[in-house]
């Protein structure tokens, strides 16, 4: 099972940015990711095509399983 973290930003035209972080550290905390994402905003890490990133909106882990057949 491959667990990611979604943090999801808003930029200048509103709309909303997911950046997805691979294999995350199990024990983050709420705290934790919010302090990353407003460091994201405030170094303008990541441009996008709606202009820089304004606001966290949140963030959640994501679980998926593979299945071959």
């Amino acid at each position: 099972m491959a667990k990611v973290l979604v943090m999801t930003f808003k930029n200048e035209a509103g709309q909303n940015v997911n950046v997805r972080v691979r294999y995350p550290r199990e024990d983050l905390t709420g705290e934790e990711v919010l302090q990353v994402m407003n460091t994201i905003i405030a170094k303008n890490v990541f441009p996008t095509t709606g202009g820089d990133l304004t606001e966290a909106v949140g963030a959640y882990f994501e679980e998926t399983t593979r299945t071959s057949l």
